[in-house]
């Protein structure tokens, strides 16, 4: 008995047994994978402890549909504008200007960093929402549906910033009303006039507009007029940014027609304390070093051309440097026409002694024929260093020949009356003067300290009234 009952029992057990490895494989082993999975990561992040609310905290898992289901992206073509066939499409621009990163007058572009905000409506991702509230994406949604193809005329290049991921944010709302958002550095082209540089100020603009769409199917048009362009606190190294204006206007093309383009127009005044420091103090120094000469003994040949060949050649390496940081332009700037003047002044100073130096040359030359010079009379002691001979020498000598040679010269020099029939002939003033100064070279030297510090200050004076 007790042998056919455990036979019986062997039995059942055989026959139960499969069941049990089937429902065992297929439901507990999963569960328990699954949870030892959600376990160990918890544990990672929790520090061995278990939360189970994580899970119930997921959004993503609470969602029965994906996001392109939502807004329905499968069921239109998005490469066509919304509302295709009827009027032209509104799309609103607000921008914010973050930096102005640089300005450069040799290759007169600028450089701006901004975030450029697009507002437009497409009914097509219109969805159902209970709390009436926003969804945003990143860029990868982006390159599924239509944008508008906004783009910068007369850049240079451009991109949009990727670290650490690419800045790109969607908004769509349930109405179908969207926000695009890119934040973009783009480098455009400036047409500046440097005829008052450097007491200039540079009119700039940023211009944006469609690049398929004319105003048939695209309207461009600012957000919130005046407002919708803001800056951040711009700080710049040369210039002060004076005003900040959108503006609206129309391009035409002679092939597709007119299209929308806006207008971010700002003003730069360039500082001048740089350029002062950098150009014109060094300038002005040359000049009056220049002017020393006229107090250095006009013998002096070695001290006085040395110190006018170095104001030239000074002068010279300012304009170089000042020319090399300007672009190539065909007109002459305001700083030029300071530098060349200067030049023109220093370079005069070292003419003004070369006269100088000559009238000297005749008029010794003029006392040494008329007078005789005794035999006795050393040349190495009445000449100087620069080969001239010294007037006060001259003097001397002159004063110690005999009283008969003087006055054989009295008795030679002795004008006679005009006898009749004989023409009496007016000397020039001009002449009577130039024949002074050129008998009396010191005067020369005399005039100029006065002469050349005045005209320098009259030509200040002018040059500043009319850039500044």
């Amino acid at each position: 008995m007790r042998v056919a009952l455990l036979a019986f029992r062997l039995m059942c057990l055989a026959w139960l047994w499969p069941i049990t490895q089937l429902n065992g494989s297929h439901f507990p082993n999963k569960r328990r994978h699954k949870e030892m999975y959600i376990g160990e990561n918890t544990k990672q992040k929790h520090g061995g402890r278990v939360n189970l609310k994580m899970k119930k905290l997921d959004s993503t898992k609470s969602l029965l549909i994906k996001s392109e289901q939502l807004l329905r992206i499968e069921d239109h073509d998005f490469a066509m504008r919304p509302g295709f066939g009827g009027s032209a499409i509104p799309v609103g621009i607000d921008v914010q200007v973050e930096s102005i990163d640089s300005i450069s007058e040799v290759n007169m572009d600028f450089t701006m960093t901004l975030y450029l905000r697009h507002y437009w409506q497409d009914d097509r991702l219109a969805f159902a929402s209970s709390n009436n509230k926003s969804r945003t994406f990143d860029s990868r949604l982006v390159k599924k549906i239509w944008v508008p193809d906004v783009f910068f005329v007369h850049s240079k290049r451009s991109f949009i910033h990727d670290t650490t991921m690419e800045n790109i944010m969607l908004r769509v709302y349930p109405d179908g009303n969207i926000l695009y958002s890119v934040r973009v550095t783009v480098t455009a082209l400036c047409s500046m006039d440097f005829s008052s540089f450097p007491l200039d100020t540079q009119n700039c603009s940023l211009e944006l507009e469609s690049y398929a769409y004319n105003e048939n199917d695209l309207m461009l048009y600012w957000k919130n007029g005046n407002d919708s362009l803001r800056t951040d606190e711009i700080v710049l190294s040369q210039f002060f940014i004076e005003d900040f204006q959108p503006s609206f206007g129309l391009a035409f093309y002679s092939s597709t027609g007119w299209y929308n383009r806006l207008y971010i127009n700002f003003i730069l005044r360039r500082h001048i304390f740089f350029f002062m420091l950098q150009t014109y103090f060094p300038t002005m120094l040359m000049v009056m070093l220049s002017w020393v000469s006229f107090w250095i003994d006009r013998r002096a040949v070695p001290a006085r051309v040395s110190l006018g060949i170095t104001t030239v050649l000074t002068m010279t390496t300012i304009i170089t440097g000042v020319s090399a940081s300007m672009p190539q332009v065909s007109y002459v700037k305001a700083v030029d026409i300071y530098l060349w003047a200067s030049f023109l002044f220093v370079f005069l100073s070292v003419i003004e002694y070369a006269a100088v130096n000559y009238f000297t040359t005749v008029e010794e030359m003029k006392k040494l024929k008329g007078t005789k010079i005794p035999a006795s009379f050393k040349s190495t002691q009445a000449m100087a260093f620069d080969g001239c001979f010294h007037d006060n020498d001259i003097d001397q000598e002159v004063s110690s020949s005999p009283n008969t040679e003087r006055n054989t010269q009295s008795q030679n020099s002795t004008v006679c009356a005009p006898t009749e029939g004989t023409r009496l002939r007016r000397r020039h003033p001009l002449r009577q003067n130039l024949r002074f100064i050129m008998s009396n070279s010191y005067m020369i030297d005399s005039y100029s300290r006065v002469i050349f510090p005045l005209a320098y200050l009259l030509f200040n004076i002018i040059y500043w009234s009319l850039y500044a």
